[in-house]
């Protein structure tokens, strides 16, 4: 048994536990799950048992996605870095045939007028959630190749910017707004941070922003939530509704929370109280402190995300250390756009706060994301323990040179 298993280690590059894991990042990550879960629990007692009649059906479905998560995150983070890289441009073609295949009808499923979900049997797949993995991937394999020319032409930004279009209109065709921004800010976080130059960078993110403004009000649905947002409360009846409901769940928690379990908007008064109004109930139950102890664990996150990022880029890794900006981005900027949203400070969007959320697609995507920035942190300790072995035989084998020389000259 031993001689197979040292047989598989030779010929799969599996890392080793010797290099040990990001702590910070583990424990907030897995303290994000395990709450999540206790939230998805208190939340969504009332909508299962009047879907499905037991009360604990989401609870039980969102356990099944975190043990699949975890087990997608594992191989994630056995699989090198550079096997990724080597696959930028079929990843990018598989998200973009992922994204147009769930407009077709008979393979993409509608749900509420959109159009975004594939039904692969156990749960249905939001095909935006890999699909934009897969695209970070290849922007950051783009900025780890071609960084000269981004930092210094035109072209070199307008190519990244170009290839991200098709996914785009895609995804707006389905329609989802809230993955369209997530995706083109992430872009251009990883962008900025590849040292586009500021001129070109400034122009095209006004570009950006001002499509996105545009494509904000074009839509009638979406000119409508910009209107409730501004004010819910005039038309508390029908479009205000939802977000109305979200600031009274915030409001009643004021600063210890009415307790776990004990919230009143997830009685079927707040919609989507499990899914993208999550935070509403955890500020309701937990309060103002439950809401600080979040974003503490999330800035934990980001901050060492950001850490792995720049460890990676001063060691010359440039596609890990863009790669891991992308993923940090992606989790930081969705959560704070959830909870923007929950506080009445965006319009409302259908994005779910990561690790909280009740949603497979969301949930196995996170896991595979914080794979590949353990991935990221393992590659940067593997080669800094290879250069502190070396630089440790070098050191050991000084003394013997400096004696045979001695030795030589007598």
């Amino acid at each position: 048994m031993n001689a197979a298993l040292e047989g598989l280690q030779s010929r799969l590059p599996l890392p080793r536990a010797r290099y040990g894991l990001d702590a910070w990042l583990c424990g907030a990550i897995a303290v994000l799950l395990l709450w999540g879960l206790i939230m998805v629990a208190s939340a969504s007692v009332a909508q299962a048992e009047k879907m499905t009649g037991d009360a604990f059906y989401f609870f039980y479905r969102q356990v099944m996605f975190a043990v699949l998560g975890i087990g997608i995150g594992a191989a994630m983070y056995c699989v090198p870095l550079a096997a990724w890289a080597r696959l930028h441009l079929l990843l990018y073609l598989l998200a973009v045939l992922l994204l147009a295949a769930v407009l077709l009808p008979g393979i993409g499923v509608e749900v509420n007028s959109a159009r975004r979900w594939i039904d692969v049997g156990v749960f249905r797949l939001q095909a935006s959630e890999p699909a934009r993995l897969a695209l970070i991937v290849f922007i950051a394999n783009y900025i780890a190749r071609r960084q000269a020319p981004l930092q210094h032409t035109l072209k070199g930004l307008l190519l990244p910017l170009g290839a991200m279009l098709l996914p785009c209109l895609l995804l707006l065709l389905e329609p989802d707004f809230g993955a369209t921004a997530i995706l083109m800010g992430v872009v251009f976080v990883m962008l900025f941070l590849g040292g586009a130059r500021v001129g070109y960078y400034a122009g095209m993110l006004a570009v950006a922003v001002a499509g996105l403004a545009y494509i904000a009000v074009a839509a009638p649905y979406r000119l409508k939530r910009l209107l409730n947002f501004t004010n819910p409360w005039a038309d508390v009846e029908n479009g205000g509704w939802q977000l109305a409901q979200s600031l009274i769940a915030v409001g009643r928690g004021e600063w210890t929370g009415v307790g776990l379990g004990n919230s009143v908007q997830k009685l079927l008064y707040l919609p989507e109280m499990h899914t993208d109004f999550i935070f509403a109930i955890l500020a309701e139950e937990l309060g103002l402190l439950g809401i600080l102890a979040l974003l503490l664990l999330f800035g934990v996150v980001v901050a060492r995300g950001l850490a792995i990022g720049r460890a990676a880029e001063l060691a010359g890794r440039r596609f890990p250390a863009f790669l891991a900006y992308g993923l940090t981005g992606w989790i930081g900027l969705q959560a704070l756009i959830n909870m923007a949203v929950n506080l009445g400070l965006l319009p409302t969007k259908g994005l779910t706060l990561p690790l909280l959320s009740y949603g497979g697609s969301s949930l196995l995507t996170v896991c595979a994301m914080v794979g590949l920035l353990l991935r990221v942190d393992y590659e940067n300790r593997s080669e800094s323990f290879g250069a502190a072995s070396a630089q440790d035989q070098d050191s050991a084998a000084r003394p013997r040179r400096r004696y045979r020389a001695a030795e030589a000259r007598s």
